[in-house]
C-alpha cells in the first residue's frame, strides 16, 4: 500500500468536498458510501469505488471517516466488514464525524489491540470551508499519528490544533456546537429585529459584521437567511445530533448550560415542522412563525 492511497468513507456535504481536496493535490481515493451515488462526482474525478470498508482497507493505511451518527460510526467500526478487525497494523483511522468522545475512546482501545492508531477530527466551517479547504480541525490522539495526517489535515483545513488525548477533539467540537448555538438563536434574533424595523438586513450585516458582534454566522448564514437560502451546509439534524451529545456529556459533569437546552428546543421544533433536511439557518423559519403566531397581522399590539 502506498501512503499516496487515501481511504475515504463517507461522501455527503462536508465529506465529498473535502476527499475532492485532496483529490486535487494528487492523492489517490478508494471511496465507499452507503449510497454510491452520492460518491458519482468523486468516482468521475478518478477515485476508486470500494463496495464496503474492508475493502477500503486492502488498498490505504491512511483511513478517514466522516458519516452522520454515532451509530453510523459504531456501524463503520465494528459492524461485519468494519475497519478495525479488517485494517491493517499500522493502519492510521481519522474519524472527522462529529460524534461521543467515549466512542473515539472505545474505537482508540480497540485499535491500539491490533497496532491501529486512530485519532477523532471533527471540522467546523461548513459546506464553505470544506470546499475552501479552510476547515477548523479539531484532534484528539497520539502525537505521532498527528504528525503523520498533518499534511492531509493542511490540505483540508487552514486551523489545525491537537488537543489532547482520544475524545479531546470531539470534546473541543462540543464546545464549538455549544457556542454556535447560542449565536444561531442571536443570529436569527438579530435579522428578525431589523426586517421588523424596515432596515435593509444586508446593510445591517455589513455594518455588525465588522464590529463587537461579527461572528461567523452572521457574515456566513446571515446572508443566507436574508436571500431566503435554506439548503443545508449543515443539517439541522445533525445539528440536534450534535446538541443531544453535548447536553449528556454535561450533565455527566454536573454541568447545566441553559443556552444550549434552550436553542435545542427550538431545533427540536424546526424538526417538527419537517425542517431537519435543511440547513442550520431554517432556524429563521422556526422563529418567524413563531412570531406570526404571537404576533399575526392586524392583531393590536
Amino acid at each position: 500500500m502506498e501512503d499516496n492511497n487515501i481511504g475515504w468513507i463517507g461522501t455527503g456535504v462536508m465529506g465529498k468536498a473535502m476527499a475532492l481536496n485532496l483529490l486535487k493535490e494528487g492523492r489517490h481515493i478508494f471511496a465507499y458510501s452507503r449510497t454510491k451515488e452520492k460518491a458519482n462526482e468523486l468516482i468521475n474525478r478518478g477515485a476508486a469505488w470500494c463496495d464496503t470498508p474492508a475493502e477500503v482497507t486492502k488498498h490505504s493505511k491512511i483511513i478517514f471517516t466522516i458519516v452522520g451518527f454515532p451509530a453510523d460510526v459504531e456501524e463503520v467500526m465494528f459492524g461485519s466488514g468494519g475497519l478495525i478487525n479488517n485494517a491493517a497494523p499500522g493502519s492510521i483511522i481519522i474519524d472527522m464525524t462529529t460524534s461521543q468522545p467515549s466512542l473515539a475512546k472505545k474505537i482508540n482501545e480497540a485499535a491500539q489491540k491490533r497496532s491501529i492508531d486512530t485519532l477523532d477530527a471533527p471540522v467546523s466551517g461548513g459546506d464553505v470551508g470544506a470546499g475552501e479547504g479552510k476547515l477548523a480541525i479539531m484532534v484528539g490522539g497520539a502525537q505521532k499519528a498527528y504528525d503523520k495526517i498533518l499534511p492531509l489535515f493542511k490540505i483540508l483545513g487552514e486551523n489545525i490544533a491537537l488537543l489532547g488525548g482520544p475524545g479531546s477533539g470531539q470534546h473541543t467540537k462540543m464546545s464549538n456546537q455549544i457556542l454556535i448555538a447560542s449565536t444561531m438563536m442571536g443570529t436569527v434574533e438579530s435579522l428578525l429585529y431589523a426586517q421588523k424595523a424596515g432596515l435593509d438586513r444586508d446593510s445591517v450585516i455589513d455594518i455588525i459584521g465588522k464590529g463587537a458582534a461579527a461572528s461567523w454566522s452572521i457574515n456566513n448564514l446571515g446572508r443566507r437567511m436574508v436571500a431566503g437560502n435554506f439548503d443545508p451546509g449543515f443539517f439541522i439534524k445533525h445539528f440536534v445530533k450534535d446538541m443531544g451529545i453535548a447536553l449528556e456529556e454535561a450533565r455527566k459533569m454536573n454541568l447545566s448550560l441553559p443556552g444550549l437546552a434552550l436553542a435545542n428546543q427550538f431545533y427540536i421544533s424546526a424538526m417538527a415542522l419537517g425542517l431537519e433536511n435543511m440547513g442550520t439557518q431554517a432556524l429563521y423559519n422556526v422563529l418567524e412563525k413563531l412570531n406570526d403566531m404571537q404576533h399575526p397581522a392586524g392583531a393590536p399590539s
